[in-house]
């Protein structure tokens, strides 16, 4: 007996008292559709200069390290091997400035030469190649991603609002119009007045069946 499905014991039932689970029932899912994505919010990751900096100093004094390890191992003097060390740390500085300057010009591609963990050094050279990329192309500081299809709705809009202006304009043209049919037509049409001699002769019979009645 599972979850008090089944049978309290097996017994007598001629089965094992296993209980399968139900092949067509379906496990409802997460609704994870009705959340619009948010692609505004979507910002590239910026480089953190101290970090930086502090993978630069490391990869100098890596080298000097390196260098004074060589120079023990050979019996060099202390101060031999201080002076050497002294200069090429000042050598490596000053290689890593103009470097720096010059923003990783030269070789092969930043990002290639990286590993995967150098995270804020990649995210410098993938900025540095958008860069090298916005200048060739000639595209302008001040553009924003997405602008040109803002642009296009814009220009969308005016044209459905002048559409619906001159929707409004013709309709009011078109009643002027009618409007002066209208008064056009009244005016040329021909009114009918009674003549005077016709009204006087309507007078006189009028006046004749009087005098008629009351003779009677």
């Amino acid at each position: 007996m599972s979850s008090n499905v089944g049978l309290s014991t097996p017994r007598g039932s001629g089965t094992s008292g296993y209980v399968q689970r139900s092949s067509a029932f379906l496990r409802p899912r997460d609704d994870t559709f009705d959340k619009p994505a948010d692609f505004q919010s979507h910002q590239r990751r910026q480089p953190d200069a101290a970090i930086l900096e502090h993978d630069r100093k490391r990869q100098v004094e890596v080298k000097v390290f390196e260098l004074r390890d060589k120079l023990e191992d050979e019996g060099k003097d202390e101060d031999e091997i201080d002076d050497a060390c002294d200069a090429l740390r000042k050598k490596l500085q000053r290689e890593s400035q103009e470097e720096q300057g010059r923003g990783n010009a030269g070789g092969k591609g930043p990002v290639g030469r990286l590993k995967s963990h150098q995270v804020h050094e990649i995210a410098r050279a993938k900025i540095q190649e958008d860069e090298k990329l916005r200048r060739a192309l000639g595209i302008s500081k001040e553009y924003e991603e997405g602008s040109h299809w803002r642009r296009q709705e814009e220009r969308k809009r005016e044209v459905e609002v002048k559409r619906a202006g001159g929707g409004e304009q013709e309709k009011k043209v078109g009643r002027t119009r009618e409007r002066s049919r209208s008064v056009s037509d009244r005016s040329r049409s021909p009114r009918r007045s009674r003549s005077p001699v016709r009204r006087r002769r309507t007078r006189s019979r009028s006046v004749s069946s009087r005098s008629g009645s009351d003779s009677d």
